[in-house]
């Protein structure tokens, strides 16, 4: 539990006052005249102001000084007000400039010779060194107590300012997964409109189904629309909806989605199935979309291959298609390029993983990714080939 300032202020007066009436009724036991009334109203004069050190520290440590001379000028006990002064000269030094400080430690060392003076004039040697001493310790505590805190609040900026550009990073790294998903559906929905408009009036019922699957895959882009900006908005893993993010047993909805777009796709799963971290099955449901969305936009016609292997410590999946098919589109280049490849990469990279991006020898093009599993923390390279 923390106390507030003020409050923990006040617990110190209240524990050096007591300190200083025990001490002063003892002053006569050391040879000291009793402490009248008078003593200790100026007793009080010394301790209780330290409730507001740390707001008025200068104003606090000249006022428990001028006290404490007096109290020296009457000729009681110097030890018993010594306290108040003493801790003063400390509440300067850990919250004031350097040249305050040293101020306020020559007046406390000031009245601390007065005060040997006007007690023992023989052990002057002694006062000396304690008025030397004491001030140039309560100094040092407080110089190293005021370079902590700046030091602290220091590193509590630079722990904000991280903290800001890492959600800054995490944000750019979620608008360019938004990028992929919407390019996915919105390559559906473009292939299916227009298959839809073709069979408008000899295929009725093929173009209901086109037009069910654009209502699908609409529906699902705006759901990943308000998943992702619910996650821009807010500091959670889930979307504003609390929708999980899409994992491996989805993979067989996105096949079929993509299959009724035109694109004949294949999925085969080798291996013994295993649970895999989220973030694991993210990744690979992510690249498997942006390599079939490819295969819509840049390879019509074509039909694609994915398949998604099990292995001892990783998982590995690839997607494959045979290039695209001319006599649907011969003039059309097989380009593939943009920003996808790029997320792929970085995809690989956060989770330690490889992904190899390219044209295949036999014709085509094809995109194979493998990840650890679990997720190790040393990131393996990658090969990238466009």
């Amino acid at each position: 539990m923390r106390l507030h300032p003020l409050a923990a202020d006040g617990l110190i007066a209240a524990a050096l006052t007591t300190v200083a009436v025990l001490l002063g009724t003892e002053a006569v036991a050391q040879g000291w005249p009793a402490l009248d009334p008078l003593a200790w109203t100026l007793v009080a004069l010394l301790t209780l102001p330290l409730v507001l050190r740390t707001r008025a520290p200068v104003t606090v440590c000249l006022a428990v000084h001028a006290c404490w001379a007096v109290y020296v000028t009457l000729d009681y006990w110097p030890v018993v007000g010594s306290f108040g002064p003493m801790l003063a000269v400390y509440t300067v030094a850990s919250l004031r400039p350097t040249r305050t400080a040293a101020a306020c430690a020559a007046l406390l060392a000031g009245v601390w010779i007065y005060a040997g003076l006007r007690s023992d004039a023989g052990a002057m040697a002694s006062v000396a060194g304690q008025a030397v001493g004491f001030p140039l310790v309560l100094w040092r505590f407080g110089y190293v107590a005021r370079r902590t805190g700046e030091l602290t609040l220091r590193l509590r900026a630079e722990q904000a300012d991280r903290a800001r550009r890492e959600v800054a990073e995490e944000r750019v790294r979620i608008a360019r997964e938004l990028h992929d998903v919407v390019a996915h559906h919105i390559a559906v929905i473009n292939v299916q409109a227009g298959l839809a408009r073709f069979v408008f009036h000899s295929d009725a019922r093929t173009a209901r189904d086109a037009l069910d699957t654009i209502e699908g895959a609409s529906g699902e882009a705006l759901a990943e629309l308000r998943r992702m900006l619910g996650l821009l908005r807010s500091d959670g893993v889930q979307g504003a909806d609390g929708a999980p993010a899409p994992g491996l047993d989805q993979l067989d909805e996105m096949v079929t989605r993509v299959r009724t777009g035109g694109v004949g796709v294949e999925l085969r799963v080798t291996g013994t199935p295993r649970p895999l971290p989220p973030g694991v099955q993210l990744c690979v449901y992510r690249v498997v979309q942006e390599a079939l969305t490819n295969v819509l936009k840049h390879a019509p016609g074509a039909d694609a291959a994915v398949e998604l292997a099990y292995r001892a410590g990783e998982v590995a999946v690839s997607v494959t298609d045979g290039g695209p098919s001319e006599r649907l589109d011969p003039v059309r280049p097989a380009e593939r390029g943009g920003h996808g490849l790029i997320g792929m990469r970085e995809r690989a990279k956060l989770y330690g993983g490889t992904i190899v991006v390219g044209p295949r020898s036999e014709g085509g093009f094809g995109v194979r990714l493998t990840l650890p599993t679990p997720v190790q923390a040393a990131r393996r390279g990658d090969t990238v080939r466009e």
